[in-house]
């Protein structure tokens, strides 16, 4: 048996549920329920860019497949099953063993199996490709494009956190260990709101997950949707741990840091009561934060009426 076929063999040859056909073919077999659509997300993670050289493996596992997932709870989508890509510099099997625990306990608590994928040498780096299928009501899909004047804007959990890790890590922050400590799980294992998003079926309008920041993932929903939003930053759920922080430091975390992997999304006002409930079953935070309006613009408001500077952007893939 070839090297590759037996990493593969090793450390990604799981078990996979009844119907499916997984890792050992030219190609794996997902079945989909009747009157569902396949859903398919695919993310890139480069070391250096993505995650640093000394992260902890187990939790690179689990992030490699929470980015994916949380295109598929944007969607509003039930996960099948993911395929795992892999550039690897040279073979350290401890690493290996530790990246392939993080992912499978994911995986296995998302119901989302590993089916096939592929592994090679890279001449620098890590480089991770993970692509997830995913089925859904095609009528009760959520998509960016279906928000409308008079929602409600909600997200789900808390924000800035993983902004402020990664700035504490890139050294563009103060250090300060105790607030690395409580960040740092955000931005190294994020949890997506998969069984609340997959409620959202059919109740909400438009959604996305915010990958890339709140006010360019939102942006994205106002472009396709062709609308605008207000959103009232007092209810904003910024997460305890940036408490103290100067205002203009969380200002950007909450509003341009990304990495949340959250869930970002409109629904009707008639909604509130039965998203409330929705939320309270599934043990996810959901917090309205504002409109959508009419117009093109994005207003931030504190409850005093004075406005905040809107940040330029948020992560930039080509920057």
């Amino acid at each position: 048996m070839g090297y590759e076929f037996d990493l593969i063999a090793r450390y990604f040859s799981r078990p996979v549920p009844a119907r499916f056909l997984g890792v050992g073919d030219d190609c794996a077999l997902l079945p989909l329920d009747a009157g569902q659509q396949m859903a398919v997300s695919t993310d890139l993670l480069i070391e250096g860019r993505h995650f640093f050289p000394d992260v902890d493996p187990r939790a690179l596992g689990h992030k490699a497949l929470a980015v994916n997932l949380s295109d598929l709870a944007a969607m509003g989508a039930q996960p099948l099953a993911c395929v795992l890509g892999m550039a690897l510099p040279h073979v350290d099997h401890p690493w290996l063993g530790a990246f392939a625990e993080g992912f499978y306990a994911l995986a296995d608590k998302a119901s989302c199996p590993l089916v096939g994928g592929d592994t090679t040498r890279s001449v620098s780096g890590i480089t991770l490709s993970i692509t997830v299928f995913g089925q859904v009501d095609p009528a009760k899909a959520l998509r960016r494009a279906a928000a409308r004047s008079g929602d409600d804007i909600w997200v789900t959990g808390c924000l800035g956190a993983a902004d402020v890790a990664l700035r504490l890590l890139q050294q563009t922050l103060p250090a300060d260990p105790a607030l690395l400590a409580a960040t740092r799980p955000a931005l190294e294992r994020p949890e997506p709101p998969l069984k609340f998003a997959q409620s959202l079926a059919g109740v909400a309008h438009a959604a996305l997950d915010i990958s890339d920041g709140l006010l360019q993932d939102l942006g994205h929903i106002l472009a396709a949707s062709r609308c605008g939003a207000e959103l009232l930053y007092d209810a904003l759920p910024v997460c305890p741990a940036l408490k103290g922080l100067p205002d203009a430091v969380q200002e950007a975390a909450v509003l341009g840091g990304g990495d949340v992997y959250e869930l970002c999304f409109t629904a009707s006002v008639a909604q509130r009561e039965t998203i409330s409930a929705l939320a309270r079953q599934a043990g996810v935070a959901a917090t309205r934060i504002g409109s959508i309006t009419a117009g093109r613009d994005i207003i931030v408001e504190r409850a005093d009426g004075s406005r905040v500077a809107v940040p330029s952007g948020g992560f930039e893939h080509f920057d």
